[in-house]
């Protein structure tokens, strides 16, 4: 687990909603999210598959891709060097330390990744040139931020003036090269760091020569590149299996601790935020449904969604029981269809009348650092108010049995239940 924030804020997210504009209609990918993040500190955003999880972490390093875009909120990053920076040109983006990222021009948002924030992206095969060596491409990383080191607010690119001409020059004359020699020095360091063996050797190799857990850590090594205040881990151990699931976590950890860097984390692993972070937030249809320290969401979970998930851990003390999946399956986010109220009233087995209007952010048990999105941490349920067992049925006559079985199984698989893994041993050991 984390060693803890330092309760100072590095990152603060109010309001932050991201839309897809399709053919479809439009989708609330993300839908006024809200959460901070402290320096040295591992806060975790789990949920179905679905759930807003990603997008939220695209959204705040600004790699949402057309036809989606950000369209409401604000991202606060404390950083005094660029808050002086813009403070002329942009005062109101700046609040003493701290800048609004949604305020300021693109290329000062760009200008920030590698310095400020760095990803690790959920598939590292697909993430890197398969045609390019990994030390190669990691040295490009390097030199990316070498190159930006000197003026790293200006105006100009990250590449300082570095265009597509000078590339292609360096490209086909033998003796000239983008990358000099310290920063592939850097590079092989940099593989040393994240335990990959003889990085000498690998670094001369391909991405295909790689084994899935040490292109993991190649990843980790180019994320790392620029010495980032922020990193944002998106499913860092997914298609992993369990024993070097275990090493990149301890890799993270241990650089973590080393380094001071604060962590976002991106899972539907209930055993990685057991494992990792010091608080959490839950996320269901685009939204933060409930947030927390993590001894306080896992010990007292409040939203049926959260009770759900960790319901759904296997007993080690006595494993006979069936588990209790959430039935059902997440909403797939068209605006037309979400309507104005709680999100996941259909699959919970505690709705009432009251969650057919969109219900505001509650404080558990009067802790304003535990909250949650649902009535029930007012008030407790009122049988008498409960809505009958087919209220959200959707009349599926004149439907095939194949059509029948596809509208079960949804975004959740076949059976339409939750797709959120654990770890149940991880689980109990850190609750």
């Amino acid at each position: 687990m984390g060693a803890g924030g330092s309760g100072r804020d590095l990152l603060r997210v109010e309001g932050l909603s991201t839309r897809f504009f399709t053919e479809e209609g439009q989708i609330n990918a993300v839908e006024d999210v809200s959460f901070t993040l402290e320096e040295s500190e591992v806060f975790g955003i789990v949920g179905e598959s679905g759930s807003g999880k990603s997008v939220t972490a695209l959204s705040l390093v600004d790699l949402v891709e057309s036809p989606g875009r950000v369209t409401a909120g604000e991202v606060w990053f404390r950083n005094a060097e660029l808050a002086e920076a813009v403070a002329d040109d942009h005062p109101d983006a700046v609040d003493g330390e701290f800048v609004d990222l949604q305020r300021v021009p693109e290329r000062v948002r760009r200008s920030l990744r590698g310095p400020s924030f760095s990803m690790i992206f959920q598939d590292p095969m697909s993430s890197f040139n398969p045609s390019v060596t990994v030390g190669e491409q990691i040295a490009e990383a390097v030199e990316v931020q070498r190159r930006a080191s000197a003026n790293p607010r200006s105006t100009r690119s990250r590449t300082q003036g570095y265009g597509l001409g000078r590339l292609l020059f360096d490209t086909v004359v033998p003796t000239r090269s983008y990358v000099s020699a310290q920063s592939r020095e850097r590079a092989i360091d940099l593989l040393d760091q994240v335990g990959i063996p003889d990085p000498e050797e690998r670094a001369e190799e391909y991405p295909h020569q790689f084994s899935g857990g040490m292109l993991q850590r190649a990843m980790v090594a180019q994320a790392l590149a620029g010495d980032p205040d922020i990193l944002v881990a998106d499913e860092p151990t997914t298609a992993l299996d369990v024993t070097i699931q275990a090493q990149i976590l301890n890799l993270l950890d241990d650089l973590q601790a080393e380094t001071g860097m604060s962590i976002l984390l991106i899972t539907h692993n209930l055993g990685v935020i057991a494992r990792m972070c010091d608080r959490v937030g839950v996320m269901y249809a685009g939204e933060v449904v409930e947030r927390g320290s993590l001894d306080a969401v896992f010990e007292n979970p409040t939203h049926p969604y959260t009770q759900g998930l960790l319901g759904s851990i296997p007993d080690l003390e006595d494993p006979a029981p069936r588990l209790q999946p959430i039935e059902g399956s997440v909403p797939d986010l068209v605006d037309a269809e979400m309507g104005d109220r709680c999100y996941f009233a259909d699959r919970c087995p505690k709705a009432m009348t009251e969650c057919l209007d969109k219900p505001p952010e509650f404080a558990v048990d009067g802790d304003d650092e535990h909250a949650a999105k649902c009535v029930l941490a007012d008030h407790d349920y009122v049988e008498s108010e409960a809505l009958p067992a087919d209220y959200f049925a959707s009349p599926l006559e004149g439907v095939g049995e194949d059509d029948r079985e596809g509208r079960a199984g949804g975004a959740g698989g076949e059976s339409g239940e939750t797709t959120v893994t654990t770890d149940a041993d991880t689980v109990e050991r850190n609750r």
